[in-house]
């Protein structure tokens, strides 16, 4: 079994990723949606497991990618901002460009809201945001995803 932290639009408050690492412990990777701005290689050295990690629209002097394909435990994922795929409109031309790269997993950020569902036979995950949270109550949010085989569950948390 692994365990992924899925976090995004920390926009340089940093203190509520440390807080999840604290609370999370041992993790076999994360997963950052962008809108780091500045924070990317700090956080990096503090994972001490893997990262994915992509720019967002407001990372104007990161040298990240602005998506990223990759594999976590044999199913393939795909990671970007989501900005550039209109999806504060809706997840139709997100989800398009994922199932045309072959995603079984998509990954966003952009809209400080959390989400995590199925939708037309792939999951989409947005964690919300740690820092400016915009849903209902406002609570900082992330997402837990872990991986045993072909089981894929995940949970969404709050501070």
């Amino acid at each position: 079994m692994h365990r992924y932290l899925v976090v995004s639009d920390t926009h340089g408050r940093d203190d509520n990723f440390y807080k999840v690492l604290d609370i999370e412990g041992k993790l076999d990777g994360i997963i950052h949606c962008g809108d780091f701005e500045g924070s990317e290689g700090k956080f990096a050295i503090a994972a001490d497991c893997p990262v994915y990690f992509v720019a967002g629209n407001n990372d104007f002097f990161s040298t990240l990618g602005r998506e990223l394909s990759f594999s976590l435990d044999g199913h393939k994922a795909f990671l970007t901002h989501g900005h550039q795929y209109l999806v504060s409109m809706d997840l139709e031309n997100l989800r398009s460009e994922g199932i045309a790269r072959g995603a079984e997993l998509i990954f966003y950020g952009h809209t400080h809201k959390p989400v995590a569902k199925t939708m037309g036979g792939v999951y989409i995950f947005n964690p919300g945001s740690l820092a400016y949270p915009r849903q209902e109550g406002r609570r900082p949010s992330y997402l837990i995803l872990t991986i045993e085989n072909d089981d894929i569950k995940y949970e969404i948390k709050y501070l």
